[in-house]
């Protein structure tokens, strides 16, 4: 089976996200896509509340079961911490061993690529898939063409910094995200009265 992983901290997940996940399913050769939903850093969590990650998790899933092929994991909960990609996607090989896994990254992530921990050894053992970012021009060396390929995905500059914002400030920002999503931040009264938070980049 392959299995795309489209991870992030999904805080929270947007029509961006759902955009891109149901473009790739339906798009690629993937028999399945999984929404790697990422520990936040816990000086970093509202109130230092955990609640937040099985909120970031139930949030993802009522975009998951919408599109199909595509399912949330909270596989990365359970790995030691700070869970860097690599390590992430060796756990995953290990556990599934009969799955190939294909990352899923935008191309702001790919243009620092090099940056990330042990980076070669992913381009080494695993297929690699950039959908588009704007700004962000994609030079894919040859070297790594074989492995490396570029989605036609549509550019939807949606930011989850934006909406955490602008719902602590009071404003709507329903069509930010999927109606089911932006239901259950109400309902949950997320994101209100409080500063942003970020998650570092892997």
């Amino acid at each position: 089976m392959k299995v795309g992983i489209f991870g992030g901290s999904f805080n929270p997940i947007h029509i961006g996200h759902a955009i891109i996940a149901s473009h790739v399913i339906q798009h690629s050769d993937l028999d399945q896509l999984w929404l790697m939903v990422a520990p936040l850093n816990p000086l970093k969590q509202p109130l230092n509340d955990n609640s937040y990650d099985i909120h970031r998790l139930r949030m993802a899933e009522l975009v998951s079961r919408h599109i199909n092929g595509i399912e949330t994991s909270a596989f990365e909960f359970s790995l030691p911490r700070p869970s860097y990609t690599v390590n992430t996607l060796q756990a995953l090989q290990e556990k599934f061993p009969n799955h190939e896994f294909t990352l899923v990254i935008g191309a702001d992530n790919w243009a620092v690529f090099n940056k990330w921990k042990d980076w070669q050894t992913i381009l080494a053992n695993y297929d690699i898939l950039i959908y588009p970012r704007l700004g962000f021009d994609v030079n894919i060396p040859e070297e790594y063409s074989q492995r490396v390929k570029l989605t036609d995905a549509p550019i939807i500059e949606v930011s989850s910094t934006r909406i955490r914002d602008g719902l602590a400030c009071g404003e709507s920002m329903r069509f930010y995200v999927p109606d089911d999503v932006y239901n259950y931040i109400q309902v949950n009264h997320l994101y209100q009265h409080e500063q942003s938070v970020t998650i570092a980049p892997k």
